[in-house]
């Protein structure tokens, strides 16, 4: 009984898929932007990053559809992941879940206004439970994603592949890791000023959330002051890539204007109760009071921090002098 129900769900689902509303442009033919997404979050699901039926916008789920937009698509349409995200909620299986508070701002033609505006007032998705049950397992997932790329991407599907990695991404991960301050802010601004806000908004998106990555694993996935390192078979992090000088004043996400903290110590550092001197040693804000504690911060007054192997990667002297001298509290 529990087969059939089974069978009679992946009959549905791929009816759904089958179907989907998508936008139509005279010259360009039907959008593959629905599709791209559902092969991204297939992929998300197999690989063990979305967990359940709530789809958030994370960075990986955007630089999969980025992936597989690049892959797959051959027509002129322009790559946006906010419209897909939002116009799947005309699909019976897909639910926007809003933010506390928010309303969803949309155009005089009832689209979404922009990829920041989207991760301002949504949530998360929410997908049928009985479609992610489908989408998790192995055999029904192979499924689903040649039905995809049969279906859609007739021309191109030999194209797809699983561990595919752009080319611009790996360029954004080396302008991170190698490129100096000065040459990283032209770069913003010329990309400011080339491409349109929505594009914009998704670049900034990428870069930042490939430093939030790539600068905990500069310093080993080590808090750099309290030497803190909590690894889990669920893949959870605990340490964070701190600015040291916030991305909206400088336009920096390279790696020596980040510094690794555990959450408690980033909130402290981004509000100016410790900062880290041009000897990367570690100053305690003379306002902070506390009790005794193992979590003191005064237990660090003075304590050298953690550095990467590579000096190129060390802090920037000149970013931490301008924490010493705006944020840490005196």
């Amino acid at each position: 009984m529990i087969e059939l129900k089974s069978q009679d769900n992946l009959k549905k689902y791929l009816e759904y898929f089958a179907n989907l509303n998508r936008g139509f442009n005279k010259g360009l033919g039907k959008a593959p932007h629905k599709p791209i997404l559902l092969l991204s979050i297939l992929q998300l699901i197999r690989e063990g990053s979305i967990k359940n039926n709530k789809v958030y916008i994370t960075l990986d789920l955007v630089i999969k559809f980025k992936n597989n937009w690049e892959a797959l698509v051959n027509t002129g349409h322009s790559q946006n992941f906010a419209l897909p995200f939002f116009h799947m909620r005309s699909e019976p299986f897909w639910y926007l879940v809003k933010k506390t508070g928010f309303e969803i701002p949309v155009t005089k033609s009832k689209s979404i206004k922009s990829f920041k505006t989207l991760r301002d007032s949504v949530l998360y998705a929410q997908i049928d439970k009985e479609l992610f049950d489908l989408l998790s397992d192995k055999k029904n997932s192979n499924i689903f994603q040649q039905y995809l790329l049969q279906t859609y991407f007739t021309d191109s599907q030999s194209n797809f592949k699983e561990d595919y990695v752009s080319y611009q991404l790996k360029l954004i991960e080396d302008q991170i890791l190698g490129e100096d301050k000065t040459n990283y802010q032209i770069r913003i601004e010329q990309l400011k000023n080339n491409l349109d806000e929505d594009s914009f908004q998704e670049e900034l998106f990428i870069r930042g959330g490939l430093f939030k990555k790539t600068v905990p694993k500069i310093y080993n996935h080590m808090c750099s002051v309290s030497e803190m390192k909590i690894e889990s078979t669920e893949n959870v992090q605990m340490i964070d890539a701190c600015h040291i000088v916030p991305f909206s004043i400088s336009n920096d996400d390279t790696i020596p204007n980040g510094i690794s903290l555990s959450p408690n110590l980033h909130r402290a550092f981004d509000r100016g109760l410790i900062t880290i001197n041009r000897d990367f040693k570690v100053r305690v804000s003379p306002t902070v009071i506390e009790n005794d504690s193992v979590f003191n911060l005064t237990q660090f007054e003075g304590k050298q921090i953690l550095l990467p192997k590579n000096s190129k990667w060390y802090p920037s002297l000149e970013a931490l002098t301008w924490h010493n001298k705006e944020v840490f509290l005196l």
